[in-house]
């Protein structure tokens, strides 16, 4: 599958629109587009997937190392891939849209916020070419792809503007019903804002498909699968799985969902819809929005049941809203306050600023569900509530990087419940205890 890396100049320049634009160009002209996003996010795969109808892969050389990152680009299937960058091309402490494209030799096409420029757009361009050459990094940034840029005069003095190595590959234009609204943690979810269709056709017009298409590249293979692959497929056994799956949970990445069906039987349940806590071997509570539906999670009786498994001694992990629902409660912004699960003594708290936004390594203070003693697990943290936990509370994890919960510890863990602020990716090892019950 050949693939391409869309990257921006800077946050906020319309990466998420300019790809959304691209995968419905491609599809109308005939291919098959897969969909893929740069570094940890749920946002902006979520409406590649409301688009596509396939999920959107996760490509991050440090949750997953650059052999992860391959396997994960090639468990995506398709014609043409199209990568979603993060922040600006060279932007990033860990993990960047560079070295993504660096690591699977694609081709950078760089979106330009070309509402008020012209001529500049081509040094803007022909800028961040230069500056991948004086770094030494080996990227090719094959050009251009023009966002909010009208037609006519404005599209050509772009293109004329370019020095030949730069190609013009089109351009996105400036149309209100391409605007997505956002809140904290970014953009809403794509299960909640469906884009215009005919709005995005609308943009695909304008973009050089074939152009795109005859720069994509195919990176190479990963090496062939064997026991060191943590999502290698393995044939399901006995044991059952159940995974919240609904508007308060629904921070889950692709890759973990395909190792937990590899390897059990998955359930998904709804806490927000009330359903009962299924009966499973094991359960997982991935990040999302509790704080947007506290109050019906508060009453519906499925964190009550989920209490229970606990108690009886059934693994249950949370990460991030996964751990603000096992906690004893949770206070909004308005400064109401609901009970939980009541599993992990703390009480959270949800702040007006993010308290987290990093990438995250652990290092297993003792065996627990997801990790081995001496074990680390990589990840990322992004929330805005605050824990505030009891004196005598035990934790599963020295954090290694990024915040956790105390700044020092995360991972708070009772019966054979952990609850973290940090999303694993599935190539880190996390979820192998939930199919092969080790921890036991």
């Amino acid at each position: 599958m050949k693939g391409l890396v869309l990257a921006g100049t800077r946050s906020g320049v319309g990466k998420t629109v300019a790809t959304l634009a691209t995968l419905t160009a491609l599809d109308e002209a005939g291919y098959d587009p897969q969909p893929a996003k740069a570094g940890p996010d749920f946002i902006d795969p979520s409406h590649h997937e409301a688009l596509t109808d396939r999920p959107s892969r996760t490509l991050d050389p440090w949750l997953e190392g650059e052999e992860g990152m391959r396997r994960t680009y090639w468990r995506g299937e398709g014609d043409v891939c199209v990568v979603e960058g993060v922040m600006g091309l060279y932007d990033g402490s860990k993990a960047s849209t560079a070295s993504v494209a660096e690591g699977l030799d694609l081709p950078v096409v760089l979106v330009v916020d070309a509402k008020a420029g012209m001529e500049s757009v081509a040094a803007t361009a022909l800028g961040f070419a230069q500056y991948a050459e004086r770094t030494g990094a080996d990227i090719e940034v094959a050009g251009v792809l023009a966002q909010r840029a009208h037609g006519g005069r404005h599209a050509d003095g772009i293109r004329d503007a370019l020095p030949e190595e730069l190609t013009y590959f089109g351009r996105i234009p400036p149309i209100p019903d391409l605007e997505i609204p956002d809140r904290h943690l970014g953009l809403h979810m794509g299960s909640e804002t469906d884009l215009d269709r005919d709005a995005l056709s609308t943009a695909a017009e304008t973009i050089r498909v074939e152009r795109l298409v005859e720069a994509a590249r195919e990176p190479a293979a990963p090496p062939a699968t064997d026991s060191t692959d943590a999502t290698a497929p393995t044939a399901p056994g006995d044991r059952r799985v159940a995974v919240a799956r609904d508007s308060a949970f629904c921070f889950a990445y692709p890759s973990v969902l395909d190792r937990l069906r590899a390897g059990a039987t998955v359930e998904t349940f709804s806490p927000v819809a009330g359903d009962p806590a299924p009966d499973a071997d094991a359960v997982y509570l991935p990040g999302g929005y509790p704080e947007l539906h506290a109050e019906s999670l508060s009453r519906g009786g499925t964190l009550d049941g989920i209490a229970r498994l606990a108690a009886d001694g059934v693994p249950v992990y949370g990460e991030c809203g996964g751990l603000m629902a096992l906690s004893e409660s949770l206070t909004t912004t308005d400064g109401d306050t609901y009970e939980m699960a009541g599993i992990l003594p703390a009480d959270v708290e949800m702040c007006e600023r993010y308290q987290a936004l990093d990438h995250v390594e652990l290092a297993a203070r003792t065996n627990a569900v997801t990790a081995a003693a001496g074990e680390t697990l990589r990840g990322h943290e992004f929330h805005y509530s605050s824990a505030s936990v009891a004196g005598d509370a035990a934790f599963a994890f020295d954090v290694v990087r990024g915040d956790g919960i105390d700044g020092e510890r995360d991972g708070l863990t009772e019966y054979r419940t952990v609850g973290t602020y940090c999303h694993c990716h599935a190539e880190s090892g996390a979820f192998d205890s939930l199919l092969t019950g080790s921890s036991e």
